[in-house]
This record gives structure tokens, sequence and C-alpha cells, in this order.
């Protein structure tokens, strides 16, 4: 299991992740707006939202690191822009460290499925460290 780093731009993803591309050396990244995301008809998608990126990464020196904008109106303070994630392929050991590191934090999403995870949640732990856990599919 690894850790992987997952940074949240104020809007300014995508020219970020290009200028880490270059200096880097790493292949064209890939990515995924939120417009890209199926329609929800329970919640319209404002339309500033539509081209700011919900996920990329790159792989830097043997390091897989994520990327996105944040969602307007959810907070960006520089500094605590950064989660670590936990992508793994066992849904109980997912649980089992969710639960763990809940206690005493914040939990921003609980674990459940969404069209990209079988099994996907937030927390901050009680020091303050954002942790975003997700199930690793075979594809």
């Amino acid at each position: 299991m690894a850790i992987q780093a997952y940074i949240n731009f104020d809007g300014n993803c995508r020219e970020a992740v290009e200028y880490y591309s270059e200096v880097f050396g790493t292949e064209k990244p890939e990515f995924m707006t939120f417009g890209d995301t199926p329609p929800d008809p329970e919640f319209v998608l404002p339309e500033e939202m539509k081209n700011l990126v919900m996920h990329t990464y790159l792989n830097i020196c043997g390091s897989k690191v994520m990327f996105s904008d944040t969602f307007i109106g959810m907070p960006y303070i520089v500094g605590n822009n950064i989660t670590l994630a936990i992508v793994i392929k066992d849904i109980d050991e997912i649980k089992v460290l969710f639960n763990k590191l809940k206690v005493g934090g914040i939990v921003g999403m609980d674990l459940q499925e969404t069209f990209w995870s079988k099994c996907y949640g937030t927390l901050t732990d009680k020091y303050g460290i954002g942790w975003q856990f997700s199930h690793e599919s075979d594809n």
C-alpha cells in the first residue's frame, strides 16, 4: 500500500499540472473536468465549474501525485490544500482505517459508492490532517 499526495488548487489546477508535467518531464496529463461527470438532476453544476479540473495525476519521480480544483464555495487555504490518499483494493481495510482515523476527527464524506469508486470517503483526523480513502479498481 502506498500513500499518495492529493493537491487542490483554486481554479488554476490545469495550469499548475501542465507546468509540473513540463518541469518533471512526465507524460502529458489527462484531465477529468467537473463538466465530465454524470449529470445529477438533484444538483445542477454551476456553469463556472464545468471546465475546472475534478481529477488528474502525474507520476513524479516514481510517485503518483493527484490534483484537482476546489469546488466553488469550498474553503481553499494555501497550506491546507494537500490531503493524503489511501487507494487500495481491500474495501474491508479501507473501512477499518477510515473508522480508526475518524475517531476524534471530522468526517467530510462518509464511505460510500461513487461513480469513480466502489468505496470512497474523506475525513480530517484529530490532528487536522486530511485523508481520502478510495477503492482501487482493476481497470
